[in-house]
Order: structure tokens, then sequence, then C-alpha cells
């Protein structure tokens, strides 16, 4: 076992540790992860990523990327790159190639006819309706469908001839032979095969009958030699089949499928179905927009492999379900950044300053830390010149009580810069203040004034020496805890008004004409920014995405 392992124990661990102690595992640890193919990762798949991955690393062990393509109308290669590209920026890589569960298409062929020809499944006639009349429900047993007893011979070659393209969409299935009294509904002889015209993105139009995923899943399984299948809770109904189906084929082993509850966030939807239906009807731009809780989306918006991690290491692994405060992920990447973001100032409405006392046309260069606590990440220059920038809100001409920015002869400091004074206020035909005309100390770089105490720290940028530049100011997407627990409305009735808000005309410090994409950056006082590539590619100049706030501006009634 790896040093890593003690890092983040779970009950899944415990159960490996102990079976291995007992002698009921020997060998070579080997997980899956198992997505269809389907939609975009989010989130939860990080979770189930992380531990898939993370147990095979704590045992010395492998972990196969299979996807589980088994609806071809619903799947594409899109959506395969995609996840392929998530696994590997967190930092995971599979062992061996890339698998599919089409892979194992004639094989799992192969065991469909075995299963008939041991009399353990048959060909049904029942229509959809029907065959949900005779399943029963939770209260009340099923009835045996009419064709069950179909003659061995006979349902072989009905099958065959499903696969040979005698039957259209929807008149014949295969049937699992199990118990249509049992209370487990999973067990009431479950459709394993069904006829669908659709062309695979795999194996083209080879195919005119696909398997079910709970037949796939554990076949596939086996074949790859899995030894521990990790599931979401919602299989764990479903596991007596996965048995069930191991048991009557002979199949080289039978992994062990183990539940943990999967990942519930507040104001977040994680059912990629309705994730779709947001890209789809435009309420999202894409499937990558930053505010999506995609994995793809949260990169875009700045958030980092090693924040994810962190995040899944928090939350931890267990069986019981729950809902974990979306607050917590927002603290993962805001201890990232923290300790390694580079520093820079940005005046989001930008409000010009002109110092009266500064000689014109002369500027000096300002020396500040890229990281005020890492002088192992060095020094970045700014310009000081008679013409600055400082934000609007950073000014009130009748300032509350305990204002601690800039008001009407009142003095403070601009951050790693001058102390100044406001002497006078500009308006506009309107009435709007445009300007602010103020007198600066030449005696308070890096020193105290004597005689009067600034009222604050303001950030700022030179007028004549910075850039122009755009900001997304990305928050919740939803401004409802629970956005899909009305029964009454829609989930798309909570979507958050404010959850993009698009500044133009914002000025950032010169150094950022070309700003690093590897890490975002903290923009002093204002929060996390992550420069966009592809949008600032479009629009000429930087676009930043904000990652995060400084501080949690949700909780304690915030919003």
């Amino acid at each position: 076992m790896s040093a890593e392992s003690k890092k983040a124990h779970n009950f899944i661990q415990s159960l490996i540790e102990d079976a291995i102690a007992k002698g009921e595992h020997t060998g070579k640890v080997v997980t899956r992860f198992p997505p269809e193919p389907n939609g975009y990762l989010h989130i939860g798949h990080a979770k189930s990523i992380c531990l898939n991955f993370g147990i095979a690393e704590t045992f010395e062990g492998e972990c196969n990327l299979r996807f589980d393509d088994t609806n071809p109308e619903k799947e594409n290669q899109e959506y395969i790159d995609a996840i392929k590209q998530d696994v590997e920026w967190l930092g995971y890589r599979w062992a061996g190639n890339v698998r599919f569960a089409s892979d194992y298409f004639d094989q799992l062929y192969g065991f469909a006819e075995e299963l008939i020809q041991n009399g353990k499944a048959y060909v049904c006639a029942l229509t959809a309706d029907e065959m949900a009349e005779y399943r029963g429900t939770l209260k009340e047993p099923g009835r045996n469908s009419p064709y069950r007893d179909r003659p061995v011979e006979e349902s072989l070659q009905l099958f065959r001839d499903m696969r040979a393209g005698k039957y259209q969409n929807g008149e014949l299935v295969l049937r699992a032979k199990i118990d249509m009294a049992s209370p487990n509904i999973n067990l009431r002889d479950p459709i394993l095969y069904r006829v669908r015209y659709a062309d695979h993105h795999q194996t083209g139009d080879k195919w005119c009958i696909y398997p079910m995923y709970d037949f796939t899943h554990p076949i596939s399984d086996a074949l790859e030699g899995i030894t521990h299948s990790l599931c979401t809770l919602e299989f764990e109904d479903h596991r007596p089949l996965y048995d069930w189906v191991l048991d009557n084929i002979s199949v080289p082993c039978h992994p062990r499928q183990i539940e943990f509850a999967r990942l519930n966030l507040n104001y977040t939807i994680t059912s990629k179905r309705k994730l779709k239906r947001l890209v789809d009807e435009g309420y999202v731009d894409g499937w990558n927009d930053p505010r999506m809780p995609t994995i793809s989306g949260l990169r875009r918006r700045g958030y980092t492999p090693q924040s994810i991690r962190t995040f899944c290491d928090m939350i931890g692994v267990n069986k019981a379900g729950g809902t974990v405060d979306v607050g917590m992920l927002e603290h993962a990447i805001r201890e990232d950044l923290n300790t390694r973001a580079p520093r820079a100032m940005c005046v989001m409405r930008p409000l010009k300053v002109t110092l009266v006392n500064y000689p014109e046309g002369e500027t000096e260069t300002l020396s500040l830390p890229v990281h005020p606590q890492n002088p192992d990440m060095g020094q970045r220059e700014v310009i000081w010149s008679r013409e600055l920038y400082i934000d609007r809100e950073d000014f009130a001409e009748e300032p509350p009580r305990k204002w601690k920015r800039l008001a009407p002869d009142q003095a403070v400091r601009l951050r790693g810069g001058y102390v100044m004074t406001c002497r006078e206020i500009i308006r506009d035909d309107s009435g709007e203040i445009v300007e602010l005309k103020c007198e600066y100390d030449p005696n308070t770089l890096g020193v105290n004034p004597e005689g009067y105490k600034p009222n604050g720290v303001v950030h700022w940028v030179s007028a004549t020496d910075s850039v122009e530049a755009d900001i997304n100011l990305y928050d919740r997407l939803f401004d409802h805890e629970a956005p899909d627990s009305d029964k009454e409305g829609d989930f798309i009735d909570h979507l958050n008004p404010q959850s993009l808000v698009v500044l133009k005309g914002v000025r950032v410090e010169k150094g950022l004409a070309e700003p690093r994409t590897d890490v975002p950056y903290q923009f002093e006082r204002e929060g996390y920014f992550f420069c966009d590539p592809a949008l600032t590619e479009s629009a000429g100049r930087p676009v930043f995405n904000r990652t995060v706030t400084l501080r949690d501006s949700w909780g304690k009634g915030g919003k």
C-alpha cells in the first residue's frame, strides 16, 4: 500500500484492507471509471473519478476508463473526447487503452445465447404498456409473461432473428427469467436486449440489437478482471441483478460491487438530463459555461485540479446520503489559490483621478510583490502617473459611518503607492461624477504620513499605462438552495438572474496585457479571476472570468 493511502481513509478502503487481511482478496486491486458518453462529466463524477483512481493508487493497482456505450442514440464522440480530457486534467491516467462496452458486444451476445440455452432467458413480445402492467408494483407481485415458457429453441431462433434485423423497434425483447414475485422489482424478469436501429459511434451499423446497461455492466467488469465495482447508492437495488447475471454465465471472475453515496451539492443541478436541457434551450453557453457544474465548466472558470481533488477528499466517501454545501467547493479553490495565485490590480468600474500636484508628463515605476506571502514569486512593476483610475465603489460623496475608503477632503492610501486626499469633484452635464481632483503626499511612499491618518487602502491603475479588459462576473447558477426540489415548479424558475454580469471598459495593470492562463490571478480586494483564452482571442483584449470571490458572499444571509 502506498504512503498516500493514509491521506483519505474511507469505508471502501477499510473493506478492501479487511478482505486482504482475511485472505478473501489476493492479487491486484483493479477498479474502473465507467461513464456513459451521453453528456459532459460534472462535479459528482469527479468524486467517482477520485475514488476509483484513488483506490487503485492506494493499493498499487490499476483503474480502467471504460465507456458504457449501450445507448447509441444519446451518445457521440464529442462526449467521449471531453470525458477523456477531464480525467487527464484531474491528474489521472487509466490502465492500458480506453475501453468501451461495445468492445464486448460479440461476447455479450454469446452470453445472452448462453442464458437462453440454459433456460435463464426468453424472448418476450409484450408491448411496453403490457410489460408495465405485468410487472406489478412495490406492494403487489408481478405476473409471468405469457411468453415466459417459450421453448428454448424458439427463443433462441427469435433472438437470432432479432439480431438479423427481422423485427422492428419494440416488437421483441430478450428478458431474464428470474422471479416476477420478487420484492426487488429489478429482478422481475428484466430486459436484457432490445431492438434498436441506430448507428453506433464505435460499431457503426453492425448491430440492430443493443444490450441493456444492467446486463452489460457486470459482464464488462468481469471480462476486464475488475475486482471492485464501485457504484453510487442508486445501484444498491441493482446489485442482486449484477450478481445474478454473473452467477448464471461462464465469466472468468465475479467482481464485488460496493455502493457509496453520490455527491449532492446545494445550489447545484447534477442531473445530466437537466444539464443538457440548460444547454439545448440556451440558458447557458454550452456544457463548458463557467456557471455549469461540469468539470470543463469549472476548468474554464479557473478551478484547478488540485482544488477539486482536495474538495473530494474533504467530503469523504460514505454510505449515508445528504447534501454538501457548495461553499466547501468554493473554500477549496480559495485555499488553493491563496497560496499561489499571482496578485494584480483591476479597476472594475473606473473613476478618473487627477493628482493636481503631480508633475504633468512624468511617471515613476513602483515595485509591488507578485505574492505578499511568497517572496520567491518576485516583484511586479506598476506605473504611477498624474492620472489614475480607482473604482467608483471606493468613493462616497456622503460616506456612511465607518467608511474606510475615499471621500471629500479625506485621505486614502493607494495600494503600494502614495497617500492622496480628495479636494474637488467634477461632474458632467447630467450631474454624474466623472473625475476627482486629488493631491498626493510625496512623502508617503512606504511610510505613514505625519499629522493625519489615511482612511483605508484602495487599489488603482494608471490611466495612461493600464490595459482595457472585459470581466465576466460569474456567480452561482441557481439562487435556490435546492433548485430541483420544487414539486409545483420547474428548476429553470430558480435560475439566478445575476449568475453572469459582464463588465466592459475594465482597466488592469499593464503587465496583464498578455496574462498567464495556467493559474488564476487574485485581483486585490476583488477575488480570483482566470483569463479565458478563447474569449481573449476573439475580443482582442484580455477577458477574465471570475473564479470565486475573496469571501463567501452567500453565507449568513449575504444574498
